[in-house]
């Protein structure tokens, strides 16, 4: 591939970002995360109904004026709900969509609204263009078994980052190696901060890379680092980078912050 043709692929990559977060229910459009147990009468901050945790479930309890839907349809009445597949809902209050979710067995319910404010006040991402410099090769070493980590999250809590080994590669000169998660379609994923965290980006970004080749070879493209969630929206509860994922160098690229 060419300079030419990868950095045209890159502004592809980035409009459809911009697209992705700004969508109706992209990130740009949630509004509150509510873990049950914080509310033991089950009454969530501006979310009709009265939500209660039961074992692998949600149990949702509707009056007629709440106003509530379930599946598209008005409902009332009491209903046991599973984990839904974020931001599809089946219960909804107009527009907005009240995803149930579950993280290490703690129930939760996220409020996504189209007509959110920082939806509306969405100007784009600052990225820096394409450069070749920050496209490198990589190798994935796998660890024996899978480890588990406690970091912190961008909500105040701590919990487990499953890792599944060590990507390496040459950045400036030096030998660098992030740990990495492997998502369920075999890419890599590396929660990372580097010099400019905090500074002239986000305090920390997220990068994907594809799923290696039998040797572990792949490819890390530091120009598509992207900002976690949380740099959208409050309440995502965004993992911090596991010890030893602060890369010692400057990476000016990719994304940065909201434009």
């Amino acid at each position: 591939m060419t300079i030419d043709d990868a950095s045209g692929d890159w502004k592809r990559w980035h409009e459809q970002r911009a697209e992705q977060v700004s969508a109706p229910y992209g990130p740009l459009a949630l509004v509150g995360t509510h873990w049950i147990e914080d509310h033991p009468d089950g009454r969530l901050p501006n979310v009709p109904g009265i939500w209660t945790a039961d074992g692998d479930g949600v149990v949702l309890t509707v009056a007629e004026d709440d106003g509530l839907a379930l599946d598209g349809e008005p409902f009332a009445g009491r209903i046991r709900l599973a984990a839904d597949r974020e931001p599809a809902a089946r219960v909804t209050l107009g527009e907005r969509h009240l995803v149930v979710l579950v993280r290490e067995d703690v129930w939760g319910i996220r409020d996504y609204d189209p007509a959110a404010e920082a939806r509306r006040a969405f100007r784009g991402i600052d990225a820096t263009p394409y450069d070749p410099r920050w496209s490198v090769p990589g190798r994935f070493t796998p660890y024996d078994d899978r480890r588990s980590v406690r970091v912190g999250n961008a909500d105040g809590r701590e919990r487990a980052l499953v890792l599944a080994g060590e990507l390496a590669f040459t950045l400036a000169g030096e030998e660098r190696a992030l740990q990495v998660a492997e998502q369920a379609d075999g890419r890599l994923w590396a929660v990372f901060a580097d010099r400019t965290s905090g500074h002239s980006s986000f305090r920390f970004r997220f990068l994907y890379s594809a799923a290696p080749a039998a040797d572990g070879s792949t490819t890390v493209d530091l120009n598509r680092a992207q900002l976690p969630p949380c740099a959208f929206a409050d309440h995502f509860i965004c993992p911090f980078p596991p010890p030893g994922n602060t890369l010692g160098v400057a990476v000016e690229a990719g994304e940065r912050r909201l434009g």
